[in-house]
């Protein structure tokens, strides 16, 4: 009894385990038999002590306790029993799991009967089911330290500073094992062996699984993949090449920075790249791509009457001044930063702001100025359009988490509770961040509906809704200094971010660009940029990143730079022997059109228009403001046009559905504009009833030319004349001359191509 006294803290406690000491004697003798191999093992106690917040809570991440489906579940956890997510912290942890439920979680006195031993192991009722067997090394941890009488770790107990994974990296060959140690580092110089303990996520199971005893096993695909090591708050990654059993040093000739990089990383996998597509294939895949829309006839005919050898990057060049270019990029980063359209009221401010994000990138004005000028911005819409952001964003928390994730591509909503379960960053950094901020006054203006911006004078600080405590700010552990009360620290921000060694600033758009060219980030997601999210190619990613900072953050330098790839101009028709490749580019990854691009689309190849409100006849959909044409336009919401509610691209659906099928199957939209009196098909019909009559294969050839932006091949052109050409027949097999069988033809043929993959999707 000295003993258990002893370890108590105050006389609650012992008389709490005492009478659980008391009524538990005789289920003891009764039942530790048949709980464990022996009793003596498992009465057995380790002779050091065990840390509550080293040695127990670990067990308890690794038996999945705390995670957010079980006992760290918002709301109370489960059944009444609240753990911190992934014991962040522990000491919150050590009151609900010795205090809470009158003592009954555990039991020093009788410690087999402790309901955490109890339940864990199957010998109660337990709706996580049963965590780990009796005989086990976490069950005797846990055992240990309640017979130990379960004592609160001292004040001076070692802290976790680091994890480190080994091997760090390596090459692993296909269907292949390699094993991984986890060593922690602890503030007392101590290291220990945490294999057992640590929590194994892969990034890619397609490539590499890893057990959750770190045994890594390769599978058949090429390529590269990593796997995430955590241990209590801090994580290590482990990154693995798998090369393909073949080498290969075929690949187009480059002295490109990003072929070097990408065609390097290649041939250290084994994979060969796809030829670089043909003239035709470029034209219209890199007219979509910067310009948001299918090249006319004319930019054809002029490109293929360019005999010079740099006609691609002249052509890349003259859609960079084109409309089209601010056009589509308008239209993505006003997504982004949710220009949408609640009130009626909203209008003046919504239009306003897409006219400057869209005079600004056809100016080609610098994305740090940009970013500057949005993230300062003070006044009124008529004065200064960039404050309608903070009409759409109005909370120091949203406008940080919003800010994070779009130009630093980093994701802190979690920290906002709790410390981030895959990063570094704690409550504190997160109140840090969201202090820039805490002094932005507004008040309305004379314009209903719109407010005056401005700066409130005043101590930047926000307070931390956990432990109370009023945070300075900070970005993301960097000091940007004193800030006076009469300086914007909004200021400070952008400086920060604008700063060439920023580690995040100019990564995450240049990340987000690849994707938008190549069809991948090489970071996935492309706005979760993070040490244990590693990139395929961090060569390629770093060289990127610093040709952004180096040319000024100039946006169409880092399009040309792109574009001009060979990587970017390979063709879209894999090999035998990289078909299986869907992250290391050797191969062009065909997307979908957006919503947008497949209207404007269409309407080229019926030459309609689609008319929208308050807007001149004419407007393309990919120059639309707002997200308020979505409600208006069956076709945009079908095919995936984002609402403007979140900064994430995956808004944007652009996977195939039903309900698009559907639409181009039996949609008045589709038909009225196939069947319009004014469009392609009546015009076709006309000349070719005319005097002289415009031959068949004349108006075949002219639509795969609009449509495919190249000419129709021979077996292709026979097909379709002869489908235009033969009369309907009627259901007793005989013609039928009602003198609208070529109108109708056409019309079916158009909407055949429309309806074509190859039409459908930018390859």
């Amino acid at each position: 009894m000295v003993c258990l006294v002893r370890s108590c803290r105050d006389l609650r406690r012992v008389t709490t385990f005492t009478l659980v000491w008391l009524s538990s004697a005789v289920i003891c003798t009764a039942n530790t038999s048949a709980m464990s191999p022996s009793s003596e093992t498992s009465m057995l106690e380790t002779t050091g002590p065990v840390s509550f917040k080293n040695d127990v809570v670990p067990v308890l991440t690794k038996l999945g306790c705390n995670t957010g489906t079980c006992h760290a579940k918002a709301g109370g956890g489960q059944n009444g029993f609240q753990l911190s997510l992934f014991g962040f912290e522990p000491d919150e942890d050590y009151d609900h799991l010795v205090w809470e439920a009158r003592g009954r979680r555990v039991s020093p006195a009788a410690p087999d009967q402790s309901l955490l031993l109890l339940k864990a192991s199957g010998h109660m009722a337990h709706g996580g089911g049963v965590r780990m067997a009796v005989d086990s090394e976490h069950y005797q941890v846990l055992r240990s330290w309640i017979s130990q009488g379960a004592p609160r770790d001292p004040p001076d107990a070692p802290e976790l500073v680091s994890i480190e994974a080994h091997p760090a990296s390596g090459v692993l060959e296909r269907n292949s094992e390699t094993q991984l140690t986890a060593i922690a580092r602890y503030s007392d110089q101590t290291q220990r062996d945490v294999t057992s303990l640590a929590i194994y996520e892969t990034n890619d199971p397609a490539l590499i699984e890893c057990s959750p005893a770190g045994l890594v096993h390769a599978e058949d695909i090429p390529g590269k993949a990593s796997v995430m090591v955590r241990f209590q708050g801090k994580m290590a990654v482990y990154s693995a090449a798998i090369p393909r059993a073949q080498a290969t040093s075929e690949f187009p000739p480059s002295d490109h920075f990003i072929d070097r990089l990408v065609f390097r990383n290649l041939e250290t996998l084994g994979i060969p790249a796809s030829p670089i597509c043909d003239d035709d294939t470029f034209l219209r895949r890199v007219t979509l791509d910067i310009a948001g829309r299918l090249p006319t006839l004319s930019q054809r005919q002029a490109f293929h009457a360019n005999s010079s050898d740099d006609r691609r990057a002249e052509f890349i060049d003259e859609l960079l001044e084109s409309p089209g270019y601010a056009d589509t990029f308008a239209n993505k980063w006003t997504s982004l930063l949710k220009n949408r359209r609640d009130e009626v009221s909203d209008i003046k401010s919504n239009f306003a702001f897409h006219a400057w994000i869209r005079d600004s990138l056809l100016a080609n004005r610098p994305y740090d100025e940009i970013v500057r000028e949005l993230l300062a911005a003070t006044g009124t819409v008529d004065a200064n359009p960039a404050v309608a952001w903070y009409k759409r964003v109005k909370e120091p928390n949203q406008q940080i988490e919003d800010v994070a994730q779009l130009f630093l591509g980093v994701r802190v909503q979690c920290a906002q509770c709790h410390h981030h379960p895959f990063e570094r960053w704690s409550q504190d950094d997160y109140y840090a961040l969201s202090a820039f901020f805490t002094q932005i006054g507004r008040k309305p203006s004379d314009v209903y509906g719109e407010d005056l911006i401005f700066h409130d004078r005043g101590i930047a600080q926000a307070k931390n809704i956990k432990s109370g405590q009023l945070i300075r700010p900070l970005a993301l552990g960097d000091s940007v200094g004193q800030i006076p009360p009469d300086e914007d620290p909004r200021l400070r921000l952008a400086d920060w971010m604008a700063d060439a060694d920023n580690p995040f600033f100019a990564k995450a758009l240049v990340n987000r660009y690849w994707k938008h060219f190549v069809g991948r980030g090489l970071v996935e997601p492309e706005d979760d940029i993070r040490d244990t999210n590693p990139p395929t190619n961090p060569e390629l990613l770093e060289a990127l990143e610093q040709h952004f900072v180096d040319s000024g953050f100039d946006l169409k330098s880092l399009v040309r730079a792109i574009t001009t790839s060979k990587t970017y101009q390979l063709s879209s028709l894999p090999t035998s022997d990289n078909l299986a490749d869907r992250q290391n580019y050797s191969w062009h990854y065909p997307q979908r059109l957006q919503a947008e691009v497949m209207l404007d689309a269409i309407n080229d190849v019926t030459a309609t228009r689609t008319d929208f409100a308050n807007l001149p006849l004419g407007t393309r959909a990919i120059a639309l403001p707002d997200n308020s044409y979505n409600k208006s336009s069956e076709f945009l919401r079908t095919f995936g046009r984002p609402e403007a509610t979140s900064v994430c691209e995956c808004e944007r659906v652009q996977s195939a559905s039903l309900a698009q099928s559907l639409h181009f199957l039996n949609a008045n939209e589709i038909r009225s504009k196939i069947g319009d009196p004014n469009g392609r098909a009546a015009s076709f019909v006309k000349a070719h009833n005319a005097e002289p009559p415009t031959p068949a294969e004349d108006q075949v050839r002219e639509l795969y030319r609009i449509a495919f932006s190249r000419e129709v091949k021979n077996e292709e052109l026979a097909t379709a004349v002869t489908y235009l050409t033969n009369a309907k027949i009627d259901a007793d097999g005989k013609p039928i001359s009602d003198g609208n069988t070529y109108r109708e033809n056409m019309e079916d043929l158009i909407w055949a191509i429309i309806n074509s993959k190859e039409f459908l999707f930018n390859h």
